[in-house]
């Protein structure tokens, strides 16, 4: 697929999930693992629950959940940039902490979180407003009971590799909410 036609088609799938998307907020703790981590997805995506507020922050949206996978898309913009003049590591390192942490939250049920442990990040490419979207996909390498694994990374819409990374995340039953 050519890079326009690549552009043009991540660019209509942002246009269609920023129309159910609530706005951003947060929701406690408690209420959020009532449900299965996917049942939580398709709660953003409905705009039933809002949205993370770092998304808006850093110009970055969910575009696709299933079991084990989260990508999400994002606009690097100047506000960005480092004093080098390139997109700072800490917006490669959020995009891709969202991307593989959530893919382990896709396979959680109700009654579980889950915290990073432990993030690795190899950024391979500059990163500049002239590339006008990248996805970071993540995919969970391993599951268990107490602490779960998953590798990600950010590509651009010529399939250029900008970075990648892996996770190891804690898996805790979920703190009861107290009034």
């Amino acid at each position: 697929m050519e890079v326009n036609d690549v552009l043009k088609e991540w660019e209509e799938t942002e246009q269609k999930i920023l129309k159910h998307l609530g706005p951003p907020d947060s929701v406690h703790l408690s209420e959020l693992t009532q449900r299965s981590g996917l049942e939580v997805f398709e709660a953003i995506f409905s705009g039933e629950l809002p949205s993370p507020p770092i998304g808006e922050t850093l110009d970055y949206i969910p575009v696709h959940m299933e079991y084990g996978i989260a990508v999400f898309q994002g606009r690097p913009q100047r506000k960005h940039y480092n004093p080098l003049g390139t997109v700072h590591g800490g917006w490669f390192c959020t995009l891709l902490d969202s991307a593989v942490a959530c893919a382990i939250h896709t396979t959680l049920p109700a009654g579980k979180a889950y915290t990073t442990l432990e993030l690795k990040v190899n950024m391979v490419r500059a990163l500049t407003d002239a590339t006008p979207l990248v996805r970071a996909e993540g995919k969970i390498v391993h599951v268990g009971r107490q602490t779960a694994t998953a590798e990600g990374r950010i590509i651009g819409p010529d399939g250029k590799l900008y970075a990648h990374a892996t996770t190891t995340c804690l898996i805790f039953d979920a703190p009861k909410k107290t009034s």
